[in-house]
């Protein structure tokens, strides 16, 4: 990342609504931390992704709100980063459609989440956004020319697609005129359900006791962290493959505090798994804290989030517009 402070790094998050402890530990963290080392930082709330699935109007756009806050309350600083509504640069769906004409239907079939998708419902009922949407996500990637992409590891096989979408075009038009995004991976950690630890955290869970909301109080953490699933077994072991809930709960007490894998086991060694839930709720509750506290102020001052989209939106417009005065310019358009 020391490498970093020449370059431009874009990232999106859909708005989900509150954020949760997966979205901040695998994601928003790190979001904050590159801000140290780029001066050239663009995080986009990606409302238009969330259109693949049907939603109501009203909470969509508090969703938007909610996320926004969520990356303010986290260390996001729209002094330091560009913070933006993805729908509010209009270039996103313009550039999708000129990318969308250079990228093969046959690498769409193979992206693995339509495939998962396409296994399970009726293709015939399916909508084209469904199956387009990782063309879309190129092109918030290349309408900014990012150099670097903070990514989990599930999202790379999306980030491959835009770095070959941008090699063929520049290779159709001999130029150089997308860079060649690279992933950044930084400090993954990847946080599963409490209530089914081979699933990852997640909004779309209907059950609230799965996740933990950065919104949550003090009392739902307690709740939520006790309730979660363990096993019967009384000690404390790292093993993710036979003990997956236990391993869940260790590994966020790890990213947490810093602490490796085998050090927390040795914390609790001759303990049971309800010390280190006990303990794990303090760790969690104190440092979630502030972020609450943020975000609670942050409910009273509505306006100013969407000041900071407002003027997020026109910087980012000024950096699409340059994008696509010189790419039209390059496809004859003008």
């Amino acid at each position: 990342w020391l490498t970093l402070m020449a370059k431009r790094i874009f990232s999106g998050i859909q708005p989900s609504g509150s954020a949760h402890l997966g979205n901040y530990l695998g994601a928003l963290r790190n979001w904050v931390k590159l801000q140290d080392v780029s001066t050239d930082v663009m995080y986009s709330v990606v409302d238009l992704h969330a259109l693949t699935v049907p939603q109501a109007p009203v909470l969509l756009r508090k969703n938007i709100i909610d996320m926004t806050s969520c990356l303010l309350a986290c260390g996001v600083n729209p002094q330091r980063s560009i913070i933006f509504q993805q729908s509010q640069v209009p270039a996103h769906c313009e550039l999708s459609w000129i990318l969308s004409c250079c990228t093969p239907m046959g690498r769409l079939n193979r992206m693995t989440q339509w495939k998962a998708k396409g296994a399970t419902d009726n293709r015939d009922i399916i909508n084209l956004g469904l199956f387009s949407y990782p063309v879309l996500m190129t092109a918030d990637i290349l309408l900014y020319r990012a150099t670097h992409v903070p990514v989990g590891d599930d999202q790379l096989q999306h980030l491959e697609l835009a770095r070959d979408v941008a090699r063929s075009f520049n290779s159709q038009y001999l130029v150089e005129f997308f860079p060649d995004p690279k992933p950044l991976l930084g400090e993954v950690h990847r946080v599963m359900s409490l209530r089914n630890p081979l699933q990852k955290m997640s909004k779309s869970d209907n059950q609230e006791l799965t996740r933990i909301n950065l919104s949550d109080t003090p009392d739902q953490i307690r709740n939520k962290i006790r309730k979660s699933v363990t096993d019967c077994v009384s000690n404390i072991t790292y093993d993710p493959d036979t003990r997956p809930g236990i391993s869940n709960l260790i590994s966020i007490y790890s990213a947490i505090t810093g602490a490796s894998h085998q050090e927390v086991v040795d914390m609790f060694i001759g303990k049971q798994s309800v010390d280190l839930k006990d303990t794990l709720v303090d760790i969690v509750t104190d440092h979630l804290k502030p972020i609450r506290e943020t975000l609670m102020r942050l409910e009273e001052d509505l306006g100013y989030v969407e000041t900071v989209l407002d003027e997020g939106a026109r910087k980012a417009e000024l950096k699409a517009a340059e994008t696509m005065f010189e790419l039209k310019r390059l496809l004859g358009l003008h």
